[in-house]
Formats: structure tokens, sequence, C-alpha cells
């Protein structure tokens, strides 16, 4: 398989040179290769969080170098990387961002509208998305009228509606009971088989062992690496 993500010696240091210094990357280097479900794993202040911010790019290593599918993320303009986030990943979070005052179909269309996709096939696309995730009786919806597990379902809707070759989810689960978190780790599942790389946030070990390969981070550096059997949900 061709590199997808690779991290060579990634430092992210916020103070740097003071004494109060926190070095929440410290020396990293990861290879993810394209089509691979890596999830990254570590309790609160290990560096998780920063990783998918470096990986998402959101922010840039303070040392080292990153290279997404070939690009040297660190020598790209804030526009351009607002491009690559916009083009080639989609972002599943925890708390699901959706814009209340907003219709369930126009927050699914907001990243197309950024991609510049025209308003006709703007609305085929949210809607086949929302088909997808089992929503497309909701598009008149908005936020405040669905069930947490519903917003969530949204928030996937609008990260594939563009349809993204990565798709970077941070703790996707964390605000849902069992059954729902269970189904979107089961379209996580799905969407990695159809050749989407999925790279998952996390900190529980459970979520983590639904994923072929775990990376476990602590204090900011790479403590584990390991490929594993998985059941398919």
């Amino acid at each position: 398989m061709a590199k997808l993500v690779e991290l060579r010696n990634v430092y992210k240091i916020y103070g740097e040179g003071l004494e109060s210094e926190v070095r929440a990357l410290d020396g990293v280097s990861l290879t993810i290769e394209r089509g691979d479900f890596t999830a990254i794993v570590g309790q609160s202040g290990s560096g998780k969080s920063t990783m998918m911010n470096v990986l998402g790019c959101l922010d840039i290593p303070t040392r080292g170098d990153y290279f997404l599918d070939g690009v040297d993320v660190r020598e790209l303009t804030d526009k351009e990387l607002s491009r690559i986030r916009n083009k080639q990943i989609g972002f599943i979070f925890q708390q699901y961002n959706l814009i209340p005052s907003l219709t369930v179909r126009e927050n699914v269309e907001l990243p197309l509208i950024y991609k510049g996709v025209s308003a006709d096939d703007r609305y085929d696309l949210a809607m086949e998305a929302l088909e997808r995730v089992g929503l497309k009786d909701r598009v008149k919806h908005r936020p405040a009228q669905m069930s947490g597990g519903q917003q969530q379902r949204v928030a996937i809707a609008r990260a594939i509606a563009t349809k993204p070759p990565i798709i970077m989810a941070d703790e996707p689960t964390g605000a849902l009971d069992s059954h729902t978190g269970h189904d979107v780790l089961k379209f996580l599942q799905q969407l990695n088989r159809e050749g989407t790389s999925v790279i998952l946030i996390t900190h529980d070990n459970g979520i983590a062992a639904t994923a072929p390969r775990v990376v476990r981070l602590q204090d900011g550096k790479i403590v584990e690496d390991y490929r594993q059997e998985v059941e398919w949900l």
C-alpha cells in the first residue's frame, strides 16, 4: 500500500523554551498506509488530541516533518491547509458541531458549499449521505429536534458527503449510549471496507479493539504500535 500519512520526528511544543514548556508530541514518528484503519489511543494528556489536530491539518508541528499523501504539510499556507481539510478529510467529533439554526440537510451541505459544489449536486450528495446513515426522512429537522445518536449520524453524513479519502473520528461515541456507539463503530468499519482510510482517536481500549491497528500514546510519545485481529461488527 502507498503511504498516506508520514510523521518524522514530530514535536508539538507549547511555551517552548519556558520553564512551563509542554511537549504535547515528543519526537513522534508514524506511517499510516492508504486504506488502513488505525486507532490512536491514550488517556487525557497523552497527546492524542494534539495528534489528531496535526494529522487533520488543524495545527502544524513545532518541529519535524509531516507528509500527507506525499505533500509536505509544513510548507503549506493557511489557505492551502484549509483546502486539504475540505477535500481530503472528513471530521467526526464527539460534540457533533452542528449549527442549530440550520436543518439537517443544510448542515450536511456545508462542506460541499466550501468545496464549491453546485446547489443541485449539493442536494444530491447530501441526500445520498443522509440515506446512508438512515436519516433521509429527517432532512427538515433541526439539531435540537433530534437525539444525540441522530445528531451524531448527521455529523457522520456531513463528514462523508464530500466522499473524502480520510475520515478522522475524535471520540465519536463519547456522548452516545452503548448501542448507538456500536452502530457508529460499525459504520466506520463499513467505510473502511469500502476503501476509506479511518483514523479513530479514543481513550477507550474497548473501542480501540475495533481497529486492526492500534497506536498508543503516553506523555506525547508512542509507547505501543501493533496490529490485531478484529471482529467486524
